[in-house]
């Protein structure tokens, strides 16, 4: 299986951002921690993180026919992106939907994902464990097929 990880703005500031939020984990630690998880499960991951909503909707384009699934936390952009939103539903690549913190714990704005309406699974709350639950859904959503 191969896997497409999309992180959207500020994940690149994980550890130095509101850390009662977000963790004291560093950005980098978060990609050693996946990479460790689809080392497991033999899965091939290739990581894309940007703060720019285009590049975001570029990568999600390249990735079709070159990927079996995708993770992405779109981050701020999930409450406000259409394009993101069309960009998956155009490649028709299964997709989850990834947020580090509850969403629905945050301000009122935050509770709406435009990104679900793609996803075929939404995880909040759960910190970097968020990202394994939705890796190894991908999987078996995959396999099954």
């Amino acid at each position: 299986m191969k896997l497409l990880v999309i992180n959207g703005p500020n994940l690149n500031m994980l550890g130095i951002r509101e850390k009662n939020i977000y963790g004291n984990g560093s950005y980098k630690e978060l990609l050693e921690y996946i990479e460790k998880v689809c080392d497991e499960e033999n899965i091939e991951v290739d990581f894309f993180q940007s703060n720019h909503e285009g590049a975001i909707v570029d990568r999600i384009q390249e990735a079709y026919g070159d990927f079996d699934a995708i993770v992405i936390n779109p981050a701020a952009y999930t409450h406000t992106s259409v394009a993101i939103l069309d960009a998956l539903k155009a490649v028709n690549i299964p997709c989850a939907e990834v947020h580090l913190s509850d969403i629905y714990q945050r301000e009122e704005f935050r509770h709406h994902s435009y990104i679900s309406l793609a996803a075929i699974k939404t995880i909040y709350g759960k910190g970097f464990e968020g990202y394994k639950e939705a890796i190894l859904f991908l999987k078996n959503y995959v396999i099954e097929k």
